[in-house]
C-alpha cells in the first residue's frame, strides 16, 4: 500500500468527475489517498500550498502521518508548490489544457500517465517524456425498463468544444429528418441563434436532476457526440455504457473510443490546436451521410452497434484497475 496525494483543481464539472473516479480507483486498489483541491492558478509556492505541507509536517512530527507522501497524482494542470510533498510524482494531462505554464513544470514529474494513445504520442514521442498508457473509467449510465426510441441526443453540457453549434446548423437544413433533443447549458448557449427548427428540441437549461439525464440516456439510441477534443472523453464513454449508438467525430482520440464495429464515425479534418492538441471539425456531408444510414439501418443493426459499444465499455472498466495498479507499481520501484 502507498500512500498516494491526488492534486487537482476541483471544478464543479469534470474535473470534479476525475477526482472522484481516481479516488475510489485508487482506494480499491489499497492505496491510502488524500485528496489536495488546488486553486485553478496555483503560481510558484502560494499560501495555501505552503500551508498543505506546514501541515504534513506537524502531522508527521506527532506520528501521524508520513513526512512525504509516496507519490503525487496530478490532474490536468501543474500545481508546484506540492509536488516537493511526494517522493514522486506523475501527472495524468488532459493535452487540450496543457499551458504553457505547465510545460515549464514537466521536468519535475517522473512520469506521465496517458489516457489514450494520442497523449502517448504528444508526451512520449514529440515532447519525450517517460510515459506510461493507463486510459481511464466512467461512469455506468446504463438504467434498466427505461422504453429506448430510435431518436438522436446531444448532450452539450457546458462545453464549447462539443461541436453544437456546427450540428445545429446542419439540423436545421434537414427539416426531412427526426427530430433531435439538445441539451445544452445557457453558460454557452448561442445569444443570437436562429429560432427552433420544428425537428430541433433544443432546451437551453441546467438539468441538476441526475436520474433525468440518465433517463435521457437511456431513451434515446443514437447519441451525436461530435466533440473537437477530448482529454478522455467522458460522454462518449457514457453513451457507449448505455449500450448507445455513438456518433463521434473521426479524429484522436474519439476515434480511439469509437470504432466502425462499435459505433458510427464522421469523418473530420483538422481546424487548427489548443495548447498540446488537434481540434477537429467534423465533415457536414459526412455527417449528413451518417444520419441518413441510420435513418435507413435495421433495428438489428442498430442493436448490435450498440451491444457492442456496452461490450467495449464492460472490458474497459475491468481493465483498468490492472493498468493503473502496473503503473504505480513500476513507479514506484523506479
Amino acid at each position: 500500500m502507498a500512500s498516494i496525494n491526488l492534486i487537482a483543481w476541483d471544478n464543479g464539472r469534470g474535473l470534479t468527475h476525475d477526482i472522484r473516479l481516481f479516488e475510489q480507483a485508487l482506494r480499491d486498489l489499497g492505496h491510502d489517498v488524500t485528496v489536495t483541491r488546488a486553486p485553478q492558478r496555483n503560481h510558484g509556492l502560494p499560501w495555501r500550498a505552503w500551508g498543505a505541507r506546514l501541515a504534513m509536517r506537524a502531522r508527521w512530527l506527532l506520528g501521524k502521518g508520513p513526512a512525504r507522501y509516496d507519490l503525487g497524482l496530478t490532474i490536468e494542470h501543474v500545481h508546484p508548490g506540492y509536488l516537493a510533498m511526494s517522493r514522486r510524482n506523475a501527472l495524468i494531462p488532459h493535452p487540450e489544457w496543457l499551458s504553457r505554464r505547465d510545460r515549464r513544470y514537466l521536468h519535475r514529474f517522473d512520469t506521465v500517465l496517458c489516457k489514450t494513445d494520442s497523449a502517448m504520442r504528444t508526451f512520449g514521442g514529440e515532447l519525450g517524456l517517460p510515459t506510461a498508457q493507463i486510459g481511464f473509467i466512467s461512469t455506468d449510465c446504463r438504467r434498466e425498463g427505461i422504453p429506448r426510441d430510435r431518436a438522436f441526443l446531444h448532450l452539450a453540457g457546458g462545453s464549447r468544444m462539443k461541436g453544437t453549434e456546427w450540428l445545429l446548423d446542419v439540423w436545421r437544413r434537414h427539416p426531412e429528418w427526426p427530430t433531435l433533443h439538445v441539451l445544452q447549458s445557457p453558460s454557452v448557449a448561442a445569444a443570437d441563434r436562429p429560432p427552433a427548427a420544428a425537428n430541433l428540441d433544443h432546451q437551453v437549461t441546467f438539468l441538476s436532476d441526475i436520474e433525468e439525464i440518465r433517463r435521457l440516456q437511456n431513451a434515446h439510441l443514437f447519441h451525436l457526440c461530435l466533440s473537437e477534443a477530448e482529454g478522455w472523453g467522458h460522454y462518449i464513454v457514457e453513451a457507449m455504457s448505455c449500450g448507445a449508438v455513438v456518433l463521434a467525430t473521426d479524429g484522436a482520440p474519439m476515434n480511439e473510443l469509437v470504432t466502425d464495429e462499435r459505433g458510427m464515425r464522421v469523418a473530420a479534418h483538422e481546424n487548427g490546436t489548443l495548447n498540446a492538441a488537434t481540434l477537429w471539425r467534423f465533415d457536414e456531408e459526412a455527417l449528413e451521410a451518417c444520419v441518413e444510414r441510420i435513418i435507413r439501418m435495421s433495428d438489428d443493426e442498430a442493436i448490435g452497434l450498440g451491444n457492442a459499444a456496452r461490450a467495449w465499455y464492460d472490458a474497459n472498466q475491468a481493465g483498468f484497475p490492472q493498468r493503473l495498479g502496473r503503473a504505480i507499481d513500476d513507479l514506484l520501484k523506479s
